[in-house]
C-alpha cells in the first residue's frame, strides 16, 4: 500500500463503485430511453423506477451501515488516545466538538493530537482544517 496522506485518503471499493454503479446506471439509461422512444413506455416506466429504487437503496444501505459502525468506532478510539495520553476522559467536554472535528483528529499522531485537540476547541476548526494542520499523518488504511 502506498503511504496515505491528506490528498489520498479517500478510498472507494472496486466491485461497488466501478462495476455494480455504471452496470445500474447504464440499465438506467437505457430503460429511461426506451420509455421514451417505444410504445410500451409504462412498463419501462415502472422498470426506470426499479432500477431508481435499487440505486438508491443500495447506496443508502451501504453507506448508512457502515458509516454508523465506523463512527462508533472511530468515538471510542478517540476517548481511548485521549484517556492514554492525558488520564482523563474526553467524555467531559467531547460534546464541544463536531462529528467532523473529531473524525479529522484520528490521522493525528499522539504527539499532535493534545495540541490539535485544543486548537480545534479553543478556534472552532473545521474537520478539512485539522487534516491540514497535520504534520505526520496517521495513516488509517481499515476505514471504509
Amino acid at each position: 500500500m502506498k503511504i496515505q496522506t491528506y490528498y489520498n485518503h479517500i478510498r472507494f471499493y472496486t466491485p461497488h463503485h466501478f462495476v455494480y454503479y455504471p452496470v445500474l446506471t447504464v440499465f438506467l439509461v437505457f430503460s429511461i430511453y426506451f420509455a421514451f422512444t417505444t410504445n410500451d413506455c409504462l412498463i419501462w416506466s415502472f422498470i426506470s423506477v426499479v432500477f431508481l429504487f435499487l440505486f438508491f437503496l443500495a447506496y443508502m444501505l451501504r453507506q448508512h451501515y457502515a458509516l454508523v459502525l465506523q463512527n462508533r468506532i472511530v468515538r471510542l478510539e478517540l476517548r481511548y488516545r485521549y484517556f492514554t495520553l492525558t488520564g482523563k476522559r474526553l467524555e467531559e467536554f467531547e460534546h464541544k466538538l463536531t462529528d467532523d472535528q473529531i473524525f479529522a483528529l484520528r490521522f493525528a499522531p499522539d504527539e499532535e493530537f493534545l495540541p490539535l485537540l485544543e486548537d480545534a476547541l479553543k478556534n472552532n476548526l473545521s474537520g478539512d482544517a485539522i487534516k491540514k494542520a497535520i504534520i505526520h499523518w496517521r495513516a488509517d488504511y481499515n476505514r471504509v
